[in-house]
């Protein structure tokens, strides 16, 4: 695994919005004082929600917030991969799943999509709007090939509808996330195939109980 650096162009300074800084107390609050650097990690994810990235003075600051040292947070920033050390796009960060199941239902062409559409992998779009990187299983494995879209799954993605997918970010719309061969969840393409009759699951075929085993009470 490469080494995750901070970007080289930093922004000057970093406050915390007002709900930012609200939500941020919050979960300070649900640990002992003594403990409050246990919030490390919700903390940075609620400053990338407000900035779209996590830079070094934000860092700095949620350092000061909970009384670590800096290199302490920058620690936790640079081993979860979720944390962006970069700007990102302002529209969309199109993360495409590259491991084996994604890669053999066509994740190679999501991916010559998102090139030929945004630009090089893990690299700002020249209009500062798009994002794309090649990803580790995201665990969607059943719906493949998929990607994570900002923060939500797209599923069963072909190059076509990849492309309408970007268009419309482009667009200003919000594209709907999900599968996009019409399934639930991880059901077979077509429908369910197995718990097809609704008494298997929702209690309907259950015979009442009259009592509780071994709920007599234990005499001396």
């Amino acid at each position: 695994m490469s080494v995750r650096r901070l970007a080289k162009e930093q922004p000057a300074s970093f406050a915390f919005s007002k709900a930012t800084k609200a939500k941020a107390d919050w979960w300070i609050a649900k640990y002992p004082e003594e403990r409050r650097q246990s919030a490390v990690i919700p903390i940075l994810w609620l400053v990338q929600k407000q900035e779209g990235w996590v830079s070094e003075p934000a860092i700095r600051a949620i350092g000061e917030l909970l009384g670590m040292p800096y290199i302490r947070v920058l620690e936790v920033a640079t081993f979860y991969t979720m944390f962006m050390l970069e700007p990102v796009g302002s529209a969309a960060l199109i993360q495409v799943c590259g491991t084996t199941p994604c890669m053999l239902r066509g994740a190679g062409e999501l991916m010559k999509v998102c090139k030929d559409r945004i630009g090089p992998k893990d690299t700002l779009s020249a209009d500062g709007r798009f994002t794309w990187q090649e990803v580790e299983c995201l665990g969607a494995c059943a719906n493949a090939p998929m990607a994570q879209i900002n923060d939500y799954y797209f599923e069963d993605l072909t190059p076509e509808s990849m492309a309408r997918i970007i268009d419309d970010f482009a667009a200003g719309k919000k594209p709907e996330p999900g599968s996009r061969a019409g399934r639930a969840s991880s059901e077979p393409e077509g429908g369910a195939l197995t718990l097809t009759d609704p008494k298997l699951y929702d209690g309907s075929a259950a015979k009442p109980i009259r009592k509780l085993p071994n709920s007599d009470p234990v005499s001396a």
